[in-house]
């Protein structure tokens, strides 16, 4: 049941990454975006996925409950072309100012 819990958590917070990227990509401007945020939110992804790492009981269960980490790598995807996408729109930004 814990797991099961923890997906739900992990595709909720998930869902919104997608229409994100689309967002930050087709905005071209990192203006309304936070850098500290989108790291705090990869740097938990990577916690959440060490956590799994070093959890013995999860790791002898992993052939059964793999999707879990799926989820988290993929939520970690998302974020990563997030921050790619800032630091583009950040330099589009100031190529715009000048």
């Amino acid at each position: 049941m814990a797991e099961i819990l923890e997906i739900i958590m992990i595709v909720s917070f998930g869902a919104s990454w997608p229409l994100n990227v689309v967002k930050s990509y087709k905005a071209r401007t990192a203006k309304g975006k936070s850098l500290g945020f989108l790291l705090l939110i990869f740097g938990g992804y990577i916690a959440g996925i060490a956590s799994k790492f070093v959890n013995e009981a999860y790791m002898q269960s992993i052939s059964q409950k793999w999707y879990v980490l799926f989820f988290y790598f993929l939520n970690l995807t998302m974020v990563g072309l997030d921050l790619i996408l800032y630091f583009r729109n950040k330099r589009l930004d100031k190529l715009n100012e000048n």
